[in-house]
């Protein structure tokens, strides 16, 4: 792939991830201006799970037969308009319209990118530009929530003026500046849609693979049980302006990605996936309960740090179980696995949101004992390996 090209491919997709993380912090405000509760902002956050989880293979298929860089457009012109709504909110159905809005179009963007770079490189470079994106994504959601929390310091509204402006300057770069990647002749004429296939995800449970696929639900689950809440948490505990909790943020997201560049792949090749899911489950678990010890801002960002530490060991220890364990085709269980922490994004921010307005701690408690009993059926997991092994070597 060309350099020039290969970089408006990454700005874009640092920009959507960008427009994600700068709503982070400022939300629950917006939510808490307008009279809004918890179970409000949990399901303001669950709506943007469940457009990806519906529209994501949506797109993917669409840009099979109609290109690439159509895709792409559409994905800032409908993420653009979302924030621009965002910004006009005065009322909280126009949050959900706005977020609807932003999970439906912006999911357009991330397969259209990564169909593009498969296009676009050999069988040896691949791996490196699917690298390339996924770095891309991570540093939007890193500078996102400090760009928010910053922006918002004079107005609510304000950071999301600029991330449509981001938007549309994104869109004439691609319009302008990114060919095509599928030539006409490499089309497909007839795209068949497929949704969510309930019964296969049900089976795939009862199957090598299951263990993975419940990590990966498990993972994302607590992980936004925590998010979803965070922001609300901070304003009814500490009174935190915007600012400040999206340093908060911006630490946490730091940390995760760091600690998935770094320190997962030496680990799973030392001690093996299933360990490191373990240990994964049983660090969130405390990482909850030394974020419900923390009493100043900096102690908050070491706890949520200790926190993420553990967490961001789950998704990748998860994902790769289920790609070594996969006996068909990859694509498909990686498929599956996506789907499977769509449903942790839609089910985390629900329970976080509701159990948050009955008490303030509840959240935080719920994901000790997710994770604590994730951890006891890891455990048993292990155990059931241990003695098969030792069985077959008799």
């Amino acid at each position: 792939m060309k350099n020039k090209n290969l970089a408006i491919l990454l700005i874009s997709l640092v920009v959507v991830m960008m427009g994600y993380g700068i709503a982070m912090p400022v939300l629950p405000f917006y939510i808490d201006s307008l009279g809004g509760r918890g179970i409000h902002y949990g399901l303001l956050m669950a709506s943007y799970g469940i457009m990806q989880l519906i529209f994501a293979p949506v797109w993917g298929s669409l840009s099979d037969k109609h290109g690439r860089k159509p895709l792409l457009l559409i994905g800032m012109v409908g993420l653009g308009s979302a924030m621009a709504l965002f910004a006009l909110s005065n009322q909280l159905w126009m949050l959900y319209a706005a977020q609807l809005l932003s999970g439906c179009m912006s999911s357009a963007t991330l397969p259209a990118a990564q169909a593009y770079a498969a296009d676009s490189t050999s069988s040896e470079e691949r791996g490196g530009a699917m690298g390339k994106i996924g770095g891309a994504i991570g540093l939007g959601v890193i500078l996102g929530p400090g760009i928010g929390g910053l922006l918002a310091a004079t107005s609510l509204s304000t950071p999301f003026f600029a991330a449509a402006a981001f938007c549309a300057f994104t869109f004439l770069i691609i319009l302008v500046g990114l060919p095509e990647s599928l030539a006409r002749e490499n089309r497909v004429e007839h795209v068949e849609i497929k949704f969510m296939q309930v019964k296969g995800m049900w089976r795939m449970l009862f199957i090598p693979v299951g263990f993975g696929l419940l990590a990966a639900f498990i993972a994302i689950f607590g992980q936004t049980i925590f998010s979803s809440v965070f922001g609300l948490y901070a304003i009814a505990r500490f009174n935190y302006s915007p600012e400040q909790v999206g340093t908060i943020l911006m630490a946490m997201a730091f940390m995760y990605a760091m600690a998935q560049g770094l320190i997962v792949g030496p680990m799973t090749r030392r001690f093996g996936e299933e360990k490191v899911i373990s240990l994964g489950m049983l660090g969130s678990a405390a990482g909850f309960a030394v974020i419900l010890a923390a009493g100043t801002f900096s102690a908050i960002i070491l706890a949520i740090s200790f926190f993420m530490l553990f967490n961001s060991l789950l998704k990748p220890a998860a994902l790769a179980f289920v790609s070594r364990h996969s006996e068909g085709s990859q694509g498909q269980a990686m498929g599956i696995a996506e789907s499977y922490m769509s449903l942790g994004r839609i089910a985390g921010p629900l329970l976080g949101g509701m159990v948050f307005d009955i008490n303030l701690f509840l959240p935080f408690a719920s994901g000790i004992l997710v994770f604590s009993v994730a951890f006891l059926g890891s455990l048993w997991k292990l155990r059931v390996k241990l003695k098969t092994g030792l069985e077959e070597g008799r």
